[in-house]
């Protein structure tokens, strides 16, 4: 259910194409917590996997794009470009021009694509709440009998295919949190398989050496909150051995875990239902305390409590070779908050404090952690 929030991350990368020759990094201070460091850490000699973040800024400025993409660059070895906003149904369909907000968003990605570092391209057909399809620009979603109608298929896998040879990715997840359709909407969920399966097979056959996956949301794989969940989970665990890697999405607080062994307990979950290579497209914990009152949530989290969580994701990604980790936001976004729609707001506060740098771009022990493995 995590909603991606703005279309002002597209307006600003229409200017990015203006990017600076050498924009400047968040001025950070050393943390101010010292947190207990997990001595596994230390014995890891050569890391087996890669390490990123997305591009979403911390404001609603050119500048925050220009220093989050300076900071993915200098601070991983893979980045994520996350399209989770509008597809433009109408123009793929009636076979019209490509809306300028489409064009403008997918070439602003293209001018500030960092270099030497691998991609991961992540896009959603489905909506904020994952019950149906994203939106049009125009705010519609095509009429359709069944989702896996000729024309859904053929114009989702047309706007694939331009993403694909436009942002040019290593590795591309076609679909977000895959999983949350099966909870939201099931009566949908035969038909979405069919839809997949035939996008999935025209990609393949267009881009071969692609890897291609859909994301779960571990979150609810692993605990789902339904009258069945063991038919779930093995529906679940069953429909990822069509893809060439498992995509995680996690947010371990989601269901209330805050210890080592609690995140353990979801991690050995995973390793149990899942045989193909792992990777993590996105992921992240609080490192303050959660209120948000009109949704009833109240999470008690903290710098440690973060820095346990990404201590305990390496370890896993070291000792069962994962593909990659994925971190969502490298620094919180309290001042992009800011400028959202009041009604939006209390469903982005529950991101909006899980990044490796404060608000300020102070650093949080998890970014030493970050760093320490990252040069390894």
């Amino acid at each position: 259910m995590k909603i991606h929030l703005l279309l002002s991350l597209g307006i600003l990368l229409t200017f990015a194409g203006c990017k600076k020759d050498d924009p400047e990094e968040p001025t950070g201070s050393s943390p101010t917590v010292d947190c207990p460091e997990n001595s596994a850490l230390d014995e890891i000699e050569n890391r087996n996997f890669e390490m990123g973040f997305t591009t979403w800024p911390y404001d609603a400025t050119v500048e925050s794009v220009d220093n989050t993409y300076d900071f993915l660059s200098n601070n991983g070895s893979i980045y994520c470009e996350h399209l989770d906003n509008r597809i433009p149904w109408d123009a793929l369909i009636n076979d019209t021009s490509l809306p300028d907000a489409y064009v403008n968003d997918v070439q602003g990605r293209v001018n500030n694509a960092p270099v030497g570092l691998d991609f991961l391209l992540t896009v959603s057909i489905l909506n904020n709440d994952r019950s149906d399809l994203i939106e049009d620009y125009a705010g519609n979603i095509p009429e359709y009998e069944n989702l896996n109608d000729p024309e859904i298929a053929e114009a989702y896998t047309e706007h694939l295919t331009y993403l694909i040879n436009q942002l040019n990715p290593d590795y591309l997840v076609m679909s977000l949190e895959s999983n949350e359709l099966l909870i939201n909407s099931p009566e949908k969920w035969d038909s979405y398989k069919l839809l997949m399966a035939e996008v999935r097979s025209e990609i393949n056959s267009q881009f071969p050496g692609l890897p291609i996956s859909e994301s779960m949301t571990l979150h609810n794989w692993f605990s789902p909150d339904i009258a069945d969940p063991q038919s779930y989970i093995d529906e679940i665990s069953n429909y990822v051995t069509n893809f060439d890697f498992t995509a995680v999405s996690f947010y371990p607080y989601f269901k209330g875990l805050s210890t080592e062994s609690e995140f353990q307990t979801a991690f050995d979950f995973l390793h149990s239902q899942t045989s193909s290579p792992i990777a993590f497209v996105e992921t992240a914990h609080l490192a303050e305390n959660l209120e948000v009152e009109n949704l009833n949530l109240s999470i008690a989290s903290d710098e440690c409590e973060q820095n346990d969580y990404l201590e305990t994701l390496m370890l896993n990604a070291q000792e069962h070779d994962y593909e990659f980790i994925i971190w969502w936001a490298h620094r919180d976004f309290d001042a992009l908050w800011e400028t959202l729609p009041p009604e939006t707001q209390d469903l982005a506060k529950i991101w909006r404090d899980t990044g490796l740098l404060d608000e300020d771009g102070n650093e949080r022990p998890a970014i030493h952690t970050w760093s320490e493995m990252l040069q390894k």
